[in-house]
């Protein structure tokens, strides 16, 4: 078997990508002639047919598939290597951009980050604020260098290093709950008061919902400080992070629903980013960082209170049944 070149991959590549020769060449900046002459010498070098071109569109034959998956690793490899190659021609780099999730404790998480960018002044921080699935999708459009958010685990692709936990609690504000709801609340009881709910800002991934009661009203909202100033006010009803209403929970102007159908939930907050792309020495110095301010951050964001009070309307029998 002859070698074959990463020209010939990056043609057959484009050509499955495209679905076809000439959007190929676009793509590549090449002529025609040039790609056709390229997938036909890989072809024939790997003595394998890569693809139908029988159709409207030429489409990949089974060989040309299994082919292919093998020789996307190779390719990202040497995008990475150009990537990493750039970074050391020019030394430091210019610019930073991290996403900060819905998750995150803005005050610590900033300060943090300006503690560190405070020492490099010849980087430019580009700050990025996301929720539900959208730090997710700008790290893998390669729109970010790391984001602090939650992640899938099981995802190969990723590394992260665990931040702290952080608890939704399912709140209201005095009064806003009918007198005929009675512990243990449950979701149809909830069903037809409005929820408020956080928008997921993914452009172009499957949208997300979490503790969302299906066939509620629904109030959406772009970030948690509106979502807790609408609860407040008695608009809606939802689960907010207990770091941002410890205060409200302790002077009652919000209260706990928890209970055996609404537990509220606990989410991990990490930093992350992507395994498989090379980082610079700035983005490295970040990543130790950010681990060695995690501990710091867990402390501050250790519960210092009950988690809240049971609504008043809410009968001794209630109290009893949810420990509160």
């Amino acid at each position: 078997m002859a070698e074959f070149t990463l020209h010939d991959l990056q043609c057959f590549d484009a050509v499955v990508r495209t679905g076809g020769f000439q959007p190929a060449a676009a793509m590549l900046y090449r002529s025609h002639p040039a790609v056709f002459a390229a997938v036909a010498k890989l072809e024939r070098q790997l003595g394998l047919i890569l693809l139908d071109r029988s159709g409207y569109r030429v489409r990949p034959t089974d060989a040309g598939l299994s082919f292919h998956r093998r020789a996307l690793s190779l390719l990202r490899e040497l995008d990475g290597l150009r990537v990493h190659a750039a970074q050391l021609a020019m030394g430091e780099e210019s610019e930073i951009h991290v996403v900060i999730g819905d998750l995150c404790p803005r005050p610590h998480v900033l300060g943090m980050l300006g503690r560190f960018f405070a020492q490099y002044p010849g980087t430019r921080l580009h700050l990025h604020f996301e929720a539900v699935g959208g730090p997710w999708e700008r790290l893998f459009d390669d729109e970010a260098d790391l984001i602090l958010h939650w992640v899938d685990k099981g995802d190969a692709r990723v590394e992260w290093v665990d931040l702290c936990k952080v608890s939704f609690i399912p709140v209201v504000a005095p009064g806003f709950l009918p007198g005929r709801i009675e512990q243990p609340i449950t979701l149809d009881q909830m069903q037809a008061l409005t929820q408020c709910v956080m928008r997921d800002s993914a452009r172009h991934s499957p949208q997300q919902n979490y503790s969302l009661i299906e066939g509620a009203p629904q109030c959406l909202v772009a970030d948690q400080g509106m979502k807790k100033e609408i609860i407040l006010q008695g608009l809606g009803w939802g689960h907010l992070p207990r770091f941002l209403i410890e205060e409200e929970l302790h002077d009652g102007r919000l209260q706990s629903i928890a209970g055996r159908h609404l537990p509220g939930r606990t989410d991990e907050l990490v930093v992350a980013r992507r395994r498989d792309r090379p980082h610079g020495p700035i983005a490295n110095r970040l990543w130790d960082h950010i681990q060695q301010e995690a501990p710091a951050l867990r402390r501050a964001l250790e519960p210092s209170r009950p988690a809240g009070q049971i609504p008043t309307n809410l009968s001794r029998k209630a109290q009893v049944e949810t420990g509160r």
